[in-house]
């Protein structure tokens, strides 16, 4: 039995998220059925963690058991002629047994990204959350460095978050703007439900300076849902790599880059 390795790169706009789910359009559901017509197997895929309805990924990783022999450097090709063009096998690879999407899984890198444009777009309307008001990236850039630690995310936390600790490390974050295009980086071990979209929401407020840098650390202190920004919508989210232990002999490297 072989385990299999998938980076997938995904348009969550048309899907219910990740999760299979019955009378929703799932992208978890959409691979297994293609691996089952190409392979002639049921198999259970696992991910490095389910995306919501709208978040997209450049490099969501899971990985399944296959009983059959398949050539690997094949399966790209097989299943993306079996998939909708919002759905695309980036990369196979033939890992230890030990492997686990979600279990091995070391650091995620999420980023948000804003339109700051006036009038928006049309063309990646669905790829980019709009916001006419100016915003400073420089301000909001400062207040993301609070987040950099150990801490207790409960305050950027949803209801419905089944995680028993909202204790968490980020290892960077940070804001830039390219031109009209302000991108916020979060690279943590973990992320709870609408982590990512509550701490852009609370990142907006400081960009346009309806809260100050240094009222981060204070709304991180709190822990109070109450205390941070508003959740932005799932448009402007996506998973961008993933990276995991050492079962090789040496570090996987992120899947895909940005």
């Amino acid at each position: 039995m072989k385990n299999i390795k998938l980076t997938i790169e995904y348009d969550g706009k048309e899907f219910g998220g990740w999760q299979k789910q019955p009378a929703k359009l799932n992208i978890q559901g959409e691979i297994e059925r293609a691996i089952e017509e190409v392979t002639g197997e049921k198999v259970d895929l696992i991910a490095s963690g389910r995306t919501d309805a709208g978040v997209h990924a450049l490099g969501q990783v899971a990985n399944f058991k296959l009983e059959k022999e398949f050539p690997i450097d094949k399966i790209p090709y097989a299943l993306n002629s079996k998939l909708k063009k919002s759905i695309r096998i980036k990369s196979a690879e033939e890992v230890p047994e030990k492997f686990h999407s979600r279990y091995t899984c070391k650091k995620k890198t999420y980023k948000y990204v804003i339109n700051n444009s006036v009038q928006g777009t049309a063309i990646f309307r669905n790829l980019q959350y709009h916001f006419p008001e100016k915003l400073d990236e420089v301000k909001m850039n400062e207040a993301a460095k609070y987040l950099i630690g150990e801490h207790d995310f409960k305050s950027f936390k949803a209801s419905g978050t089944s995680s028993k600790s909202s204790v968490r490390t980020i290892y960077d974050a940070k804001v830039t703007r390219s031109g009209e295009i302000v991108t916020i980086e979060l690279t943590g071990n973990g992320f709870l439900y609408n982590m990512v979209r509550i701490i852009a929401g609370t990142l907006v407020d400081v960009g346009t300076y309806k809260i100050e840098p240094k009222d981060v650390k204070t709304i991180l202190e709190a822990k109070d849902r109450l205390k941070a920004g508003k959740t932005l919508p799932p448009t402007g989210l996506y998973l961008v790599s993933v990276e995991y232990e050492d079962v090789f002999g040496d570090t996987f490297q992120k899947h895909p880059q940005k």
